[in-house]
């Protein structure tokens, strides 16, 4: 029989590589170019996983007849299983005592381990290693592709300060990068994660340190900010208030210093002492009001005085525009200046209410400089337009911005669905729609409203207030709860002024979750949800904020696995303790009650082949 198998084997085989042979001669008649090593490889795989087919199915049989001759041939297993039961049987109760608490504590080790690693890392270790070495191997999948995907996977939960150390270098060393880095203005849109989804963009909307985050920490000794969340500021303004040329120049390196120094103190301090170098150092100034003023007054006066010395530095450099690409580097450094301090002088009118002043600001940044619309410069305006309750050109802006081909934003999606909400909310009542059914202008706005949730979904609940809002970070993440935080801070006075428009959005922003019920793989009008959000927004917000996670993550089956093991080894070493002879006789009985389709099998076994089988084979 094991000699027909193999016949077989072998005729099968030379018939598949005879017909094989008749493809490649056809294929080459037909057309001799298409004939590539990568052909013939992947012809190769094919015979080979053709003849581990037919090696499976031996083996197979093979592993059969062992299993059969190690029961009744010399192995003599079943008599050794019988010498184990008696064994088994002798054991006192203290032996499953020991047994069941030794297993209870091993399984509640393993669920510590896979909980807090779930916690860190939103997945479970037990299944990341499954995934990423066995599955591999079992698939047979080549290394290259293994180990790309282990890349792909592991970028996702990289922290986000593990990628910045190469900005500073780039600034000195690579042209191309400080090039493309000086003519993206003041608020960077560098990706600071491994993967394109995940991109921190600057807050358009951040708030003072010295006069604002400061407040807090007064308050109730919480850090408002977290130390990445700083460091990517301070890593901002050396490469977006320097270039090149300045290196060797007193001030700048102390500006240097100052950037990189961790305490507040100690950076102000330098921050002065770069100002009695040059007095119209516009750097200094900007960091004395970011963080000495302690009121938006102080704050406003010296960025007025920065203003003036930018407007100074701005236009000596436009003059020397045509002397050649060194002045150019120093322009665009200039420019990136006077465009931050506007822009803040402009934050500093909307906080003391003079939103008129505020409006003119942003509106003449956004004209002056229309290539930096991407940085988000209209999301002030839309903001100060908001507040003057100017509904006919926030709509205008929103014409502009809110483009295909333009990025968007959670102030983009959402104020649209203000708007279109603004029509309908005062007069929409959720039993009277169940009834006639939403009109037209209802539609479009619970449509615009679903839009904006599947941008961020974590908006709704702060302007609801099911969640408590803290000061927002001086960065955002697109879609994530840092993005969300910052809009609500802002926003929501907004939404209330609106009558009805939060009573609408209550009632319908859950629908959107029953539009895209797996919305990490399938999006509606966006792309699917980014994954890395979660990993992000916990390097940019405060530890003591419960961070916004989508979709809700379910306990992995390892994790319910080994705490259900736990619990029922620990049961067992309890009951063990407490009743030993009732343990004992049921432990015999399980063991008993095992070995009866053993021993079932191994009859009907003898019943069809011969016993002296093994003997005749040997002898064979």
């Amino acid at each position: 029989m094991f000699l027909a198998v193999i016949a077989f084997t072998i005729s099968s085989f030379r018939h598949y590589i005879m017909f094989n042979h008749q493809n490649f001669v056809e294929e080459d008649n037909e057309d001799d170019d298409e004939t590539s090593s990568s052909h013939i490889l992947n012809k190769i795989r094919s015979i080979v996983t053709y003849i581990c087919t037919y090696l499976w199915a031996i083996s197979f049989i093979l592993l059969i007849f062992l299993l059969y001759a190690s029961i009744r041939g010399p192995f003599n297993i079943i008599n050794s299983f019988n010498t184990a039961t008696m064994f088994f049987n002798t054991l006192t109760p203290k032996f499953y005592v020991a047994l069941t608490g030794t297993s209870s504590l091993i399984s509640g080790l393993i669920l510590i381990f896979e909980w807090w690693y779930f916690k860190r890392y939103g997945t479970s270790f037990i299944e990341q290693v499954s995934i990423n070495h066995l599955t591999p191997i079992l698939n047979g999948t080549e290394s290259n592709n293994s180990s790309l995907t282990n890349n792909d996977i592991s970028s996702l939960s990289l922290p986000l300060s593990s990628t910045m150390n190469g900005l500073n270098s780039g600034h000195n060393g690579n042209n191309n990068v400080n090039n493309c880095i000086l003519s993206n203005g003041t608020d960077s849109t560098i990706p600071v994660t491994g993967t394109n989804e995940c991109k921190v963009w600057k807050n358009p909307c951040a708030l003072f340190r010295g006069a604002e985050y400061q407040r807090l920490i007064q308050y109730n000794g919480k850090e408002p900010l977290t130390f990445h969340d700083m460091n990517l500021s301070a890593q901002e303004h050396q490469t977006f208030f320097t270039c090149d040329l300045d290196e060797g120049k007193p001030e700048y390196e102390m500006m240097q210093r100052a950037w990189r120094e961790r305490t507040p103190s100690i950076r102000i301090q330098l921050a002065r002492d770069a100002l009695e170098k040059n007095s119209e150092f516009t750097p200094a100034l900007i960091l004395l009001a970011e963080e000495e003023a302690t009121t938006i007054i102080e704050v406003e006066r010296l960025l007025k005085q920065a203003l003036k010395c930018a407007e100074n530095a701005y236009r000596k450099s436009q003059q020397l525009l045509e002397q050649g690409r060194i002045q150019d580097i120093v322009h665009k450094r200039n420019t990136n200046i006077l465009i931050y301090v506007k822009r803040r002088l402009g934050m500093c009118a909307r906080k003391l209410g003079k939103l008129r002043e505020a409006t003119k600001i942003f509106r003449d940044l956004v004209k002056e400089f229309p290539m930096m619309s991407v940085f988000n410069i209209h999301e002030n305006l839309i903001e100060v337009l908001l507040a003057l309750q100017n509904y006919p050109d926030v709509q205008g802006v929103l014409a502009k911005y809110d483009d295909i081909s333009l990025p968007k934003s959670a102030t983009i999606c959402y104020t649209a669905a203000l708007l279109k909400a603004r029509a309908v909310a005062s007069t929409f009542s959720p039993d009277v729609a169940s009834k006639r059914g939403l009109t037209a202008a209802e539609m479009s706005a619970v449509e615009a409203i679903h839009r904006a949730v599947e941008f961020n979904p974590h908006v709704p609940k702060y302007l609801l207030e099911m969640k408590s809002l803290i000061l927002p970070p001086e960065h955002i993440l697109k879609r994530g709860d840092s993005e969300a935080i910052a809009y609500a801070f802002f926003h929501l006075p907004h939404w209330r002024r609106v009558e009805g428009a939060l009573n609408l959005l209550h009632c319908t922003w859950e629908g959107t979750f029953r539009m895209i019920p797996y919305p990490l793989e399938k999006g509606h009008l966006f792309h699917p949800y980014p994954t890395c959000t979660e990993v992000a927004d916990r390097e940019l917000l405060p530890a003591f904020h419960d961070v916004s996670v989508f979709p809700k993550k379910e306990l992995p089956f390892f994790i319910l696995f080994t705490a259900g093991l736990c619990s029922g080894t620990a049961m067992l070493a309890l009951l063990t303790h407490q009743y030993p002879e009732i343990a004992a006789y049921i432990a015999r009985l399980f063991l008993t009650w095992f070995s009866v389709p053993i021993q079932y099998l191994t009859d009907k076994i003898e019943s069809i082949l011969p016993s002296n089988l093994y003997q005749q084979l040997a002898k064979i």
